[in-house]
């Protein structure tokens, strides 16, 4: 509703940023109307975690935030006498990036915060070791005699405020003993059974991972007062989860048509290394010009808080409450609770990066325009405006970076989302790569995803469903 002065003329600040708001958004498109193109290939499969349902390995742990190892395996094969040197991934997540790459024969770097992901690729690369034959018959063992269900020892594991009563009494049960049982086994067999473990917990537990949160069951009863009883369906039993996990690594291992080893590639393990930790800190100690590509896809910025969807996972791997906090602080800035990092802090070189996204017009109006939302007390939370210009001023410190350590010509391929608040779309396919072209690319395609996705629910039903872009940036190094 317009607003009105005391001789009842229209007057709106909120329309007049809208359409400052589009008329800037129009303008950048235009600018970048030529390396805009729809890409027929780029199905909303290939660049999610869909598209590695099929493929061994990577479909074992459903991790909502991946892209396909397709993906990686398209863009570095079709630059494939463009690259030269290393892969780096400075969000490695679960280390698609990684194995990707080096089954091309391209050696790899990461960069991961997450302890899960951590996990897992370590998992990986341990399992990278060819499988002995006594290691085959202890899986087998552990699926067919269920050896944790006899075992005296019970390991306990970490609860956090959002994981409490997360699991049927009996699971726990299960759970400590499995825990208790591994213990027993060598390093190899240990980081296998670890893995299966975090790969079923969700479907063991009373919880439904849900974009921004975890969704619980009525049957967990913590359903809150005056919500829709949510129903998960089945709740699997522990022993009947596990053993299909196992059977399903086994079965991948015994592929007629892989060499016994779980990640069969052309190299050595030694090819991919992972840093852990933030890609802040880690980005700025390595080394200019030693990297021939970047495939990555930075958290976008949507309000998903990673340590509250991962939560089971995080706990399951001991991480105290205080631990979790601290990591949603670490975490590039892309849910409502991340307070304001000091980056210059962090790398006092990074001026031109952060005056590179305050010199941006479009986003700034869109700065304005939040500001003035949530002084109003129109937004559904005020912490929005705070984690857009946070999102914003470190993901162009990691474009700055990702810059430096990349070779001349080199090229950058980033998967992301437009995101929409408050009514305004935020552009972040021409924003980004604006921010791009001022330090140092050169923007060569935006392609577009076919298909276009709407916002969320709750946008919908205040200001009308409005499709929003998603694309793979390419950007090459000047």
């Amino acid at each position: 509703m317009l607003m009105t002065s005391e001789n009842n003329e229209p007057q709106s600040e909120t329309t007049e940023l809208r359409e400052q708001i589009a008329a800037l958004d129009a303008e950048l498109t235009e600018d970048f109307k030529a390396q805009f193109s729809v890409a027929p290939f780029l199905s909303r499969k290939i660049v999610s975690f869909q598209g590695n349902k099929d493929k061994p390995a990577y479909g074992w742990y459903k991790y909502k935030e991946a892209f396909s190892a397709s993906l990686v395996e398209y863009f570095l094969g079709s630059y494939d006498g463009q690259i030269s040197g290393k892969v780096l991934d400075p969000f490695a997540g679960i280390g698609t990036t990684l194995f990707a790459a080096s089954s091309q024969g391209i050696p790899a770097d990461g960069i991961e915060l997450l302890p899960i992901g951590q996990e897992i690729i370590h998992a990986r690369l341990l399992s990278e070791r060819e499988m002995s034959s006594d290691d085959l018959a202890t899986l087998e063992y552990w699926i067919t005699a269920l050896p944790w269900k006899e075992c005296p020892e019970r390991v306990s594991f970490s609860t956090i405020r959002i994981t409490e009563n997360a699991y049927p009494q009996e699971t726990i049960e299960a759970i400590e003993r499995y825990r208790g049982a591994l213990q027993r086994e060598n390093e190899k067999i240990q980081a296998i059974l670890r893995l299966a473990l975090l790969c079923v917990l969700e479907s063991i537990s009373y919880t439904r991972k849900d974009g921004q949160y975890l969704r619980w069951d009525a049957r967990s009863g913590k359903r809150r007062p005056g919500t829709k009883a949510f129903d998960k369906g089945e709740i699997l039993a522990f022993d009947a989860a596990i053993t299909a996990k196992l059977k399903e690594i086994l079965s991948d291992v015994r592929d007629v048509d892989m060499p016994v080893t779980l990640f069969p590639v052309n190299r050595a393990v030694e090819d991919i290394q992972l840093f852990e930790g933030s890609c802040l800190e880690i980005l700025p100690t390595l080394e200019a010009a030693a990297y021939g590509a970047v495939m990555t896809s930075p958290p976008y910025c949507n309000r998903y808080d990673y340590t509250r969807t991962y939560a089971l996972e995080l706990a399951m791997l001991d991480l105290t409450q205080a631990e979790v906090s601290n990591l949603r602080q670490e975490m590039l800035s892309c849910t409502v609770e991340n307070r304001e990092k000091d980056l210059l802090k962090i790398c006092p070189q990074w001026t031109p990066f952060i005056e590179a996204a305050n010199q941006q017009k479009l986003l700034q109006t869109i700065y304005t325009y939040l500001d003035h939302e949530k002084a109003s007390g129109a937004l559904n939370n005020n912490g929005i405006p705070r984690m857009v210009r946070g999102y914003f001023s470190e993901m162009a410190c990691v474009i700055g970076e990702c810059a430096r350590v990349l070779k001349p010509n080199a090229r950058l391929f980033m998967v992301n989302d437009n995101v929409r608040y408050a009514g305004v779309s935020i552009s972040l396919d021409t924003i980004l790569s604006d921010i791009a072209q001022s330090l140092g690319f050169e923007v060569e395609n935006i392609l577009v995803v076919p298909g276009k996705k709407g916002n969320s629910s709750q946008q919908m039903g205040t200001y009308g469903r409005v499709p929003l872009r998603k694309c793979v940036y390419v950007w090459r190094k000047k």
